[in-house]
């Protein structure tokens, strides 16, 4: 069977550091922080008292007072970035096949904004009759940007959600570039949203100590690779991706950013939030999506890591990237762009895929912002290079994302520049 080459022609995002792709970008080569105090209630009883919210944002600039009440805050980020990128694609959707166009968008945790308002709501009516808005199930399902997407923009073809924790919109983009390869499908709308800074959420988390407390230096507080990292910044927004067969694409003449080459999925089989010590789930899904691609991995110009600046996650990663990459992880940039846009759990791959796609674009590599030379970490290889603080140019033709997730879930995307 001969598989279809699949390329990425549409791009849109809402995040910590801009509401397009044109701002995060600029924003993100600027080494700009998302990161502020919490506005979206009362952080004062909590641990952490920051997060990377979307800024300037009022969802009657996009949706109808109506509309407003039946989407949580995760569904209209993921709406407004698919807009964004259904309109940068160009796509005509009156000379297509809709019957062949789907859309798979993921969360992490879907509409936890809204069970939290909803429930809340219900134990405080108790002096009442207590009930539930019509919205609530419909608000908070993982799956449901997808269907709202396809109502929208009226696509027929495969419509759900791959949830796997942080490393869900990463398999969102392998599972609809496979599907594409096989020609289940012509074209697909990809990507992951979220919209977890909330009670519970920063609560959570924090309990876990998975966040950072770095409450006085909350800006910097996301300093991946450095040694007085001590968690992740919680974030929010949305990536979503327009993907097609290369020959549809050329068809309609549309724009073609980059072409994917390669998906590599695996698990940890280790333990439900800790990460592999050795990195053996990473090697694994990187290997597979390197050898999906058939190149080598000297070909690897630049990794956006997964880089969440947790003490235990950026040394496993190092270490897996070593363990892949021998000699030539000397050779290649790395850098982790969370550090600016915050953690968008289960939407973070698909806004680094974009941000991978952009790198191979210009031949810049965003930094990993925040670091100090006298915060060092012992067990981290400062002879790789970290981008440390500074974009830098480069060649970048081949680009490999990491994702990883809560219960030892692992996905590795290959980008590449596009040539016929």
């Amino acid at each position: 069977m001969s598989f279809k080459r699949v390329v990425v022609t549409g791009l849109g995002s809402v995040t910590p550091i801009g509401n397009t792709v044109a701002e995060m970008w600029q924003n993100l080569l600027a080494g700009v922080s998302g990161a502020g105090p919490i506005s979206h209630f009362d952080h004062s009883k909590h641990k952490v008292h920051f997060a990377c919210e979307v800024k300037n944002y009022n969802p009657a600039d996009y949706f109808e007072k109506k509309e407003i009440r039946k989407l949580d805050p995760s569904v209209q980020f993921a709406k407004i970035a698919a807009r964004e990128c259904m309109a940068d694609s160009g796509l005509d959707l009156d000379s297509v096949d809709r019957n062949k166009i789907g859309v798979i968008i993921s969360s992490g945790i879907g509409g936890l904004a809204s069970f939290e308002d909803e429930i809340g709501d219900f134990y405080a009516s108790q002096d009442r009759v207590p009930r539930f808005s019509p919205n609530f199930v419909p608000k908070i399902l993982c799956n449901i940007a997808s269907g709202h997407v396809s109502i929208e923009f009226g696509l027929r073809g495969p419509n759900f959600g791959a949830i796997s924790a942080c490393a869900s919109s990463a398999n969102a983009i392998g599972t609809a570039y496979d599907m594409i390869r096989i020609g289940r499908a012509t074209a697909m709308v990809v990507g992951g949203t979220e919209a977890a800074i909330t009670p519970g959420s920063i609560g959570g988390f924090g309990v876990m100590r998975a966040l950072s407390t770095n409450n006085d230096e909350y800006q910097t507080a996301s300093r991946a690779f450095s040694g007085s990292r001590d968690g992740f910044v919680m974030g929010e927004g949305s990536g979503c991706l327009l993907i097609e067969d290369l020959d549809h694409a050329i068809k309609r003449g549309a724009k073609i950013y980059a072409e994917i080459i390669g998906y590599g999925a695996s698990s940890d089989s280790y333990h439900l939030t800790a990460p592999h010590p050795e990195g053996a789930g990473a090697i694994l899904a990187m290997q597979n999506a390197i050898d999906e691609a058939g190149i080598n991995p000297s070909d690897i110009d630049y990794i956006n890591a997964h880089g969440t600046s947790t003490p235990m996650g950026d040394i496993c990663e190092i270490k897996a990237i070593k363990s892949v990459f021998g000699e030539h992880a000397y050779n290649l940039n790395i850098s982790s762009t969370k550090t600016m846009t915050g953690h968008l759990l289960g939407a973070s791959g698909a806004l680094e895929s974009i941000i991978s796609v952009k790198a191979i674009e210009n031949n810049i590599v965003p930094p990993t912002i925040n670091h100090r030379e006298d915060d060092l970490d012992p067990n981290i290889d400062y002879k790789m290079n970290f981008t440390f603080n500074k974009a830098q140019e480069r060649k970048i033709d081949i680009a490999l994302s990491n994702s990883f997730g809560f219960g030892g879930q692992n996905a590795c995307l290959v980008f590449k520049r596009y040539a016929e």
